[in-house]
């Protein structure tokens, strides 16, 4: 009896669904396990007595020289072996650093853990866009990719609502423990689950010619020259990158300022932060993948007009979440900010990987993720952290003020880029 086609296409696009939300879990513990450091930056501070440039660089350059650099050649693996066999691998690696990083008893044993979580992690992200790009077509591409980047939001709110608590009634070196236990189990549940896909499996048939069988699987520096001649590519790295050096900065010290400048416990920070980052930056980045689903099309250039919009907006609010008297108005302040800054993540993203064939999708992704978190996730709280150690001395009650004012020139940086990349777009469409 022949099977149903509409049927077999019905099973084929829940199980898509159910590899999407199962590659999403894995995202939000990477983005937990990764962010941890931060949330819980107080209590951290005062067993170990390590300074906010020491915080700084734990959670910028210390992390990302081994996450972007070794995301490479796991991204070039990843392109010619089994992703989902690689995925799960590093998904397990980073939850063992994650629980060393509990254990840590001196500073340079954390920095340790810190940088094995790093390579665990390098090996998490890339291999997962390019298993959502075979499972889901270019129009419906944008909106997983989208529901796939829910998993930073979630991640950084669930691990401020528990693990701010279970510090607050426990210690802090439980709640990476216990989460890095998890993630043990999402790894073995990545690969019981997760079939590995046929590349290229939902894109639209196009002719090849001989002459480009050799390009199908480049070398990583054979995907550098290809961003490198293609300045829509460079564009919208360097503007993803500039946003996440604003981005990453805010999020590598929020916790800390709130509780330090503004007055909260963290027993509050659980509560009325958790619930601010979960709601607004996961709404943030569901709409503008929605949206670069519908105008994408007929409007290229909304890969960067959105973004460079929103970000725009974000700057006056952010303003006033640094200048905020009490935390209540802070808070109020940084809903506007945390819910635009995330425009940027999804029409990235997704514009890179519709502009590479299907065996270049990893390492076009990786290439992304090495440029703009060298940039954002190295620079950005190793900038934070060092401008506040450098205030520190003669404004001890509002360093971190003083080092969060300095991000605004690198909001408008973030615009002109998001700007020159939709003029660049609009003129590549209109030729």
């Amino acid at each position: 009896m022949a099977t149903d086609p509409q049927a077999r296409d019905t099973r084929e696009a829940r199980y898509a669904s159910i590899v999407l939300a199962l590659l999403c879990l894995v995202y939000v513990l990477n983005f937990l396990d990764r962010q941890l450091l931060s949330i819980l930056a107080k209590p951290i501070q005062d067993d170990l007595a390590i300074s906010d440039g020491q915080l700084g660089l734990l959670g910028g350059l210390y992390f990302a020289l081994f996450y972007c650099i070794l995301g490479v050649p796991v991204a070039w693996l990843a392109d010619r072996g089994n992703r989902v066999r690689i995925l799960s691998i590093a998904c397990a690696l980073w939850s063992a650093a994650t629980i060393a990083c509990g254990m840590a008893q001196t500073y340079p044993q954390l920095a340790l853990a810190r940088i094995s979580v790093a390579i665990g992690e390098a090996g998490g992200v890339p291999p997962s866009y390019s298993i959502i790009s075979d499972y889901f077509p270019a129009e419906r591409r944008g909106t997983a990719l989208a529901l796939f980047n829910l998993g930073p939001p979630i991640g950084q709110a669930l691990g401020v609502a528990f693990g701010a608590k279970i510090a607050s009634a426990y210690d802090w070196r439980l709640a990476f423990i216990l989460l890095g236990a998890a993630g043990l189990i999402a790894a073995m549940a990545v690969l019981g689950v997760v079939r590995e896909p046929r590349r290229g499996a939902t894109d639209a048939p196009v002719p090849v010619k001989p002459a480009d069988d050799g390009a199908e699987a480049p070398s990583f520096w054979g995907a550098m020259r290809m961003f490198a001649a293609r300045p829509t590519l460079v564009l919208v790295a360097l503007a993803a990158g500039a946003t996440q050096f604003v981005t990453y900065a805010t999020m590598g010290f929020t916790t800390l300022f709130l509780m330090r400048e503004k007055g909260m416990t963290l027993d509050q920070i659980a509560i009325w932060y958790a619930l601010l980052l979960g709601i607004c930056a996961s709404a943030g980045i569901f709409l503008s993948g929605r949206m670069v689903d519908r105008f994408a099309r007929r409007s290229p250039q909304v890969y960067g007009l959105l973004p460079g919009i929103a970000l725009a907006l974000a700057v006056p609010f952010f303003v006033g979440f640094v200048h905020a008297p009490s935390w209540p108005i802070a808070l109020a302040f940084l809903a506007v900010p945390t819910f635009l800054n995330y425009f940027y993540l999804t029409p990235a993203v997704t514009l890179v990987q519709n502009s590479v064939p299907a065996r270049q999708r990893t390492l076009a992704g990786a290439v992304l993720l090495l440029i703009m978190n060298l940039i954002g996730l190295g620079l950005g709280p190793t900038w934070v952290g060092a401008v506040s150690d450098w205030f520190r001395p003669t404004h001890p009650g509002n360093s971190l003020q003083l080092a969060f004012y300095s991000l605004v020139p690198f909001y408008l940086i973030a615009i002109a880029l998001h700007l020159t990349l939709a003029r660049r777009l609009r003129r590549e469409a209109a030729r």
